[in-house]
């Protein structure tokens, strides 16, 4: 793909400007149990200029003092306004308005092998920001950290270190496509970042709610395979094998059970745990959907009531 280096790197000087670095302060216990501060360091972005930032939660996760660096070296106190821990993202808001801001993009358009730009402000350093190229090298990965499970991530080549985390990853018109997360420790030339989708539900309801207001069932589930299916001699290789069903949960009340094999909800029939999760996130909560099972190898329905989630 060819394009216009002068305009992309305009578009690029023009997204910096948003980009912000979050320096934290830790209250720590010492071998002797005194209280020591520690400091630590990270990248956010500007998405509201009424002073709303994204960052990654593991950036800010058990700060007591929470500042954020401009492109021009204002240094402006944060508050932190809620996090949202599954997606690693949080929204931290600064007292302080007409400040620069990013243009969201829409992460379901990316496509492998498009050219990305990874943007970070790691030291608040004069100069700005720090850039680095890539492309996208894999959409919806799910990789398990330290952290757990962290599902639907966008895989690019652009260098994405930890002091670069919870800053943009953009296309090459400047609009924010994700927020990188550096995740995985000692990766080779591999960088992940959460679609920005995901980031827009998260900030939105943070910001309205001040916490994550998503829909609950309250199943643990298996994506089906063919292997999995021939091993336990199971009727279908598609669907969500359930391993277990929450106390007091929509599914619970149900009457849903372990074993039990999710093969549709609502209308449209189920391949694997991504789609099922999909689905519930469309849904609002107290909204009733139609969960199709298989149990013994018999059809089965349940009306389910979905709930907030604990």
């Amino acid at each position: 793909m060819s394009f216009d280096e002068s305009s992309v790197l305009e578009v690029v000087e023009k997204v910096t400007r948003s980009v912000v670095n979050i320096n934290t302060v830790r209250l720590l216990h010492d071998f002797y149990y005194q209280v020591v501060p520690v400091q630590g360091m990270g990248s956010g972005v500007i998405i509201d200029p009424k002073g709303y930032i994204i960052t990654n939660h593991h950036v800010i996760e058990g700060a007591e003092k929470i500042d954020a660096t401009l492109a021009s070296g204002e240094v402006i106190h944060g508050k932190l306004v809620g996090t949202c821990a599954s997606d690693d993202i949080s929204v931290i808001k600064v007292n302080e308005e007409n400040l620069p801001t990013a243009e969201l993009g829409d992460s379901d358009e990316l496509r492998v092998g498009q050219t990305v730009f990874a943007i970070g402000n790691p030291f608040g350093l004069a100069g700005g920001p720090t850039v680095t190229k890539g492309v996208i090298s894999a959409v919806k990965r799910s990789i398990r950290s330290e952290r757990g499970l962290i599902e639907n991530l966008v895989q690019t080549d652009a260098s994405i270190n930890p002091g670069n985390s919870g800053g943009p990853l953009v296309d090459i018109h400047g609009r924010v496509v994700a927020i990188n997360t550096a995740i995985v420790p000692f990766a080779q030339g591999i960088g992940f970042a959460i679609p920005v989708n995901s980031v827009k539900r998260c900030s939105t309801e943070i910001i309205m709610h001040g916490r994550v207001m998503r829909p609950w069932l309250g199943v643990s589930g298996l994506s089906l395979t063919p292997e999995i299916a021939s091993y336990y001699n199971l009727p279908v290789e598609k669907g969500v094998l359930i391993t277990e069903v929450m106390s007091d949960s929509p599914a619970e009340k149900a009457e849903m059970e372990r074993g039990d094999i999710i093969i549709g909800f609502g209308d449209k029939a189920l391949n694997n745990i991504e789609e099922l999760v999909r689905e519930i996130q469309k849904r609002k909560i107290g909204e009733k959907a139609r969960v199709l099972l298989l149990r013994d190898r018999e059809k089965w329905i349940a009306d389910v009531t979905l709930e907030k989630t604990p």
